[in-house]
């Protein structure tokens, strides 16, 4: 069975199918922030996401993080560890793009289960 939610004029952000959350790219409001604060915009939008779909951080598989300056990669690191206990890390990678749009700096995409 496939659920679908929070629907957008072209995608949905949450996808669930098979027990398993699938969670679109997904990046901050407030492009004025720094790394660090971008960061924390994302997270706190990805622990509402996995929510509405019955899930949360804990229950993470995978996230695909793309940064814009790679030496901006430590603060995004610092949040990370801040909003994710180790025990509950996913499995991740952080790949460097030459440009995401506007002055957003991060875009992250996550997997999870149900």
């Amino acid at each position: 069975m496939t659920n679908r939610y929070i629907a957008t004029p072209i995608m949905h952000r949450v996808v669930e199918h098979n027990g398993l959350i699938f969670v679109g790219g997904t990046t901050c409001d407030d492009e004025s922030l720094d790394m660090a604060g971008q960061t924390r915009e994302i997270l706190a939008k990805i622990d509402r996401y996995l929510a509405e779909a019955g899930s949360d951080k804990a229950r993470l598989l995978s996230a695909t993080v793309f940064i814009t300056d790679m030496n901006l990669k430590p603060q995004m690191d610092a949040v990370w560890k801040e909003w994710l206990p180790q025990e509950s890390f996913p499995t991740r990678a952080t790949v460097g793009v030459a440009d995401l749009g506007g002055d957003t700096l991060i875009e992250i995409v996550v997997t999870a289960y149900k």
